[in-house]
């Protein structure tokens, strides 16, 4: 099984960043994990929310393929605890899928559509990040996921 996940614009700041990329590394040991930028709308700020997001969610479905399994990370999700997560997680490579792909929208979320595309929705927290402290966030617990099936120590219980 393959990650993807997809996310509406960089991530511009330095700290974030790099703790994105460590996280990447680590995970590396564990699966492939692939990341897809859609790009920022231009001139986003001159457009509506509901604009925004239906432009941006286009853009999202257009990076989908038929066979992905597709989880939103949206507040309105299934919350789950860290060895939750990781018994998610072995579900759903025990189920044989191909690609499993998780989307991070943009500052307002997603437009219908997506919704509509979307096999789950998975919540991180009831509080509010940023998109992009959400990316790092996620990143966290994917590692932490694997650690915890893997039955190493990163995660003490």
């Amino acid at each position: 099984m393959k990650i993807k996940l997809i996310v509406v614009g960089k991530t511009n700041t330095k700290y974030l960043l790099e703790g994105e990329r460590e996280y990447e590394k680590r995970l590396s040991h564990y699966i492939k994990i692939e990341e897809i930028i859609v790009k920022e709308i231009k001139q986003a700020g001159k457009l509506s929310e509901g604009e925004l997001k239906k432009k941006e969610s286009q853009l999202i479905l257009g990076k989908l393929e038929n066979s992905d399994h597709v989880i939103l990370l949206d507040d309105k999700g299934k919350s789950y605890s860290s060895l939750q997560f990781s018994e998610f997680l072995q579900q759903k490579m025990n189920c044989g899928l191909k690609s499993l792909v998780f989307v991070i929208g943009g500052a307002y979320g997603f437009y219908d559509e997506v919704y509509k595309r979307a096999n789950s929705k998975l919540s991180l927290s009831k509080m509010t990040f940023s998109h992009q402290m959400v990316r790092l966030i996620f990143k966290e617990q994917l590692y932490r996921g694997f650690s915890i099936l893997r039955g190493e120590k990163y995660h003490h219980v």
